[in-house]
Order: structure tokens, then sequence, then C-alpha cells
């Protein structure tokens, strides 16, 4: 990917990736944590960000980009903007007035979703949220994600028949912040004995 290294100095500048102790969705306490919904205040980086995800996305076969909400909203919408690519969202929780609509955006089933998200660690969140979208007749083959935290969630999903995709992966952006001296030895060594 183009760029990456100003990518992953820029997440790490605006506080998106953090050093500490962190308890995770899944109930793994991990020496890092990504905090990518910090993109909403910093419109340079979320455009960088749409960018690198945008590289990805351009050779695969899709009609509307699919973001999971809550923390790929903004990012799936500044893709779509870069794009010029229609943007579809599944609810968190269904809709008991209105519409009573489970996906936001318009669609046609039959027609194929590109699932964009912040992370991958698992791929029970993806999992979730590919439900509803296949429910409603959409075709999903391609998850792209902007960190894949290389924690066994890409290989799972990938046995379920998906591709995922992502233009940083945790270990190379540790390599990075290493060589730019954004973080310490210890913490370099302590993210790759978690990592394993």
């Amino acid at each position: 990917m183009e760029n990456s290294t100003e990518l992953v100095t820029n997440l790490h500048a605006i506080g998106a990736v953090k050093f500490g102790k962190f308890k995770l969705k899944s109930g793994i306490i991990s020496p890092y944590y990504l905090d990518l919904r910090a993109l909403v205040s910093h419109p340079l980086v979320l455009r960088d960000a749409a960018r690198a995800l945008a590289q990805v996305l351009a050779p695969l076969t899709f009609d509307r980009i699919a973001a999971i909400p809550y923390a790929a909203l903004p990012i799936g919408t500044a893709v779509a903007l870069e794009m010029n690519r229609p943007m579809i969202y599944p609810r968190r929780e269904k809709k008991d007035y209105g519409t009573g609509r489970v996906i936001e955006g318009e669609f046609n089933a039959g027609e194929t979703a590109v699932v964009i998200d912040d992370v991958i660690t698992t791929g029970a969140s993806k999992i979730e949220a590919i439900e509803p979208l296949v429910e409603a007749g959409l075709v999903v083959r391609d998850i792209v994600v902007l960190i894949d935290r290389e924690q066994g969630g890409a290989a799972e999903l990938e046995s379920r028949g998906f591709r995922v995709h992502a233009p940083l992966k945790i270990r190379g952006m540790m390599q990075t912040l290493k060589e730019v001296d954004k973080v310490s030895e210890q913490e370099y060594d302590e993210v790759m004995r978690f990592l394993g």
C-alpha cells in the first residue's frame, strides 16, 4: 500500500493506536488497542484511511459498500465518497417504528455488497453483520477492514468462504512504529509476544 508509513504514524498520532492493558470485546486482555472511532475527529487521516481502503477495493467486484455500525460508518462513508459508490448499512437493532428497516440505504436483492469494518480480531462481529445482508438477498463475498489484528479472524472468515482484505496488518504496523521511534522496545516486544 502506498504511504502506509504515513497512515500508520498518523493513526498513532491521533490516538487510534494505544499501548497498555485493554480488555477486548472477546474478553482477551491485549497490550494494545485500536480505537478507530478517533478518525471522525481527524478528517485528513480519515481521508487517508479511505484512500488506503479504496486501493484494496478497486480490483473487487461489488454493487454496494456495506459499512458495519458503528466504527465503520464514517469510514464507509469516506470510502463511498472517495470511490463515488453507494453505501448501505445493517442496523444494530431492528426499528419497531417508521419503516422498520433492518438495512438502511437503497439496494436490490441479488446485488453484491462488500462489507467494510475498522478492524478484525475474531471475525464474530462480521458474521453478525453479514447475516441480515444475506437474509435481504444480498451477495457477500469480500470483507475489507482497515487493520487486521492477525488473531485468526481472517482465517475464520475465509474458512466460511469469504475473502478478507486489509491494507494494514498489526505486525507490519508495529514494525513501522518501531522504525520511526513511536513505540518502545518493550511495547514492541509485548505486542509481538501477544501475537505469538
